[in-house]
């Protein structure tokens, strides 16, 4: 019989909130007092947030701080997101024995079958770019300039873009995987671009065109304004499908702060 899952339902919060909270989630289940969780949620205000190894030099905190845009740093890898007309989701999970790709793969599979409930026909990209190279590009500052292999593409446009880190437990023997990921629902997105530092305007305009043409949203799939309710409640039945777990609904982010501050 599978563990037990949590499922922390959609509220907002800040960032700053939204990132202790969720390396909070994988440290307690690390050291045995919190089960594996999947927790769906947004950002109020907007903010951009960077991989833990992520240059903050490359991000304008003035011009970000005067449009009352947070700017965080993930406990997770990747590079930077504007969190903005999108639903974020956090999976903290037992992950010993499992590789990267084989986490990456698992969830984007589940990830998959909630979009497809929802509606939308996606599928995972079945190529790895060479990160290393693309790294050292002012193309790759921005999460949603290229897909790993088993991110979420529409025809080959990236919807999910998404990032994981491992926490090891020497005394349990215990591996745990955060994993964070950003899917698409407006084009606010590509605002990100306005708070970047880069070189000239050709650069902003390169950049800015790169995003338009390899990303989508799910507004621009279904036509209408989405729901991010009924989104959330397919993306929990597609995990249920896919894994064959049974989630226990959590308290609120609120009444727990008590615990975790």
């Amino acid at each position: 019989m599978q563990r037990p899952w949590h499922f922390i339902p959609v509220e907002e919060h800040q960032g700053s909130f939204n990132m202790a909270f969720d390396e909070q989630l994988a440290r307690a289940l690390l050291d045995g007092s919190e089960l594996p969780t999947l927790r769906l949620f947004r950002w109020k205000p907007w903010a951009i947030s960077l991989g833990v190894n992520q240059d903050m030099g490359e991000i304008n905190l003035e011009r970000a701080r005067t449009d009352g845009i947070d700017v965080v740093r993930r406990p997770t890898g990747g590079r930077a997101v504007l969190h903005a007309e999108e639903l974020t989701y956090s999976v903290a999970m037992e992950a010993t024995g499992k590789s990267v790709l084989a986490v990456y793969n698992a969830i984007s599979t589940a990830l998959v079958a909630g979009l497809r409930r929802f509606g939308v026909d996606v599928a995972l990209s079945k190529v790895q770019p060479d990160l290393r190279a693309h790294y050292k590009t002012l193309s790759s500052i921005p999460c949603f300039t290229a897909s790993a292999r088993y991110e979420i593409e529409w025809r080959g446009r990236k919807l999910v873009g998404s990032a994981q880190r491992r926490y090891r437990s020497s005394e349990h023997g215990r591996e745990v995987v955060l994993q964070h990921g950003s899917l698409l629902i407006g084009s606010a997105h590509k605002r990100l671009v306005d708070y970047l530092f880069l070189p000239d305007d050709r650069a902003r305009d390169q950049l800015t065109m790169e995003l338009d043409e390899k990303t989508i949203e799910l507004e621009s799939l279904t036509h209408h304004p989405i729901d991010v309710h009924d989104l959330a409640a397919c993306i929990r039945q597609g995990f249920e499908e896919a894994w064959g777990i049974q989630f226990t609904d959590a308290s609120s982010l609120e009444e727990r702060r008590i615990v975790y501050g």
